[in-house]
């Protein structure tokens, strides 16, 4: 007979910090909500459309942003796109991939960022990543789906692997960021689909330095450091 504490009997996502398992079932729920939808099975005729919907309602839009700014005008209800739209994805594969990152980068980083800490991480390189699309690009297409934020998180990841805090090799701390985003550039010069990936790609690149950003200052004791660097400047 086995343990009681044997590893054979014991749920693997009891270990999961509660906020990484509700980002990453939020995540989840929302993509088979949109499966079934598509298949026919929950919402009638209308669901098929539920997914073109929520792109078009949550999506980061370069279009609302740039009025926004030329009127001088920040309307709250579409200032929630920047918190809503890492949520939402493409597809099954574009949602299974976020959720992997979330639940494998927010496990390990969650003893140094517990609580609100992750989810400052995850929805503060999301805006920053949605920032970073609408100000750069004039794109024509929204920015959906939780890259960005995914992407803060290996920020976080590195942070903490340079300062010796993972199992992976310090020297190698900015590897995974660097092969990640260059996988598509490749990918979408070789498809021939030209530069259409750049703006994601930014918004990727900027979700990743926020991210590492974000866990200077919210590691713990980051604040009262950096307060004390700016009073001896």
């Amino acid at each position: 007979m086995s343990a009681p504490h044997d590893p054979r009997n014991q749920n693997p996502f009891h270990a999961l910090p509660p906020v990484v398992t509700a980002i990453a079932v939020v995540i989840a729920g929302i993509e088979i909500l949109f499966q079934l939808g598509t298949l026919g099975l929950v919402g009638g005729r209308e669901a098929v459309g539920w997914r073109l919907d929520a792109i078009r309602d949550w999506g980061v839009a370069d279009a609302v942003w740039q009025w926004m700014w030329e009127n001088g005008t920040i309307l709250p209800a579409e200032l929630l796109r920047w918190l809503a739209y890492p949520l939402i994805h493409g597809g099954f594969t574009h949602a299974a991939f976020v959720v992997v990152f979330v639940l494998a980068l927010g496990n390990v980083i969650s003893p140094f960022y517990r609580g609100w800490r992750v989810a400052a991480l995850f929805f503060g390189s999301a805006i920053a990543g949605g920032l970073a699309y609408v100000v750069l690009f004039d794109a024509n297409a929204p920015l959906f789906g939780g890259y960005p934020g995914a992407y803060g998180l290996i920020g976080a990841f590195t942070y903490l692997t340079q300062r010796g805090l993972t199992p992976a090799d310090p020297s190698k701390a900015f590897l995974l960021i660097g092969f990640l985003l260059a996988i598509q550039p490749i990918f979408g010069l070789a498809s021939g689909a030209g530069f259409a990936w750049l703006p994601d790609w930014i918004a990727d690149m900027a979700g990743a330095a926020a991210g590492y950003g974000l866990a200077i200052l919210l590691f713990p004791g980051g604040m009262a450091t950096l307060r004390d660097r700016m009073r001896h400047r």
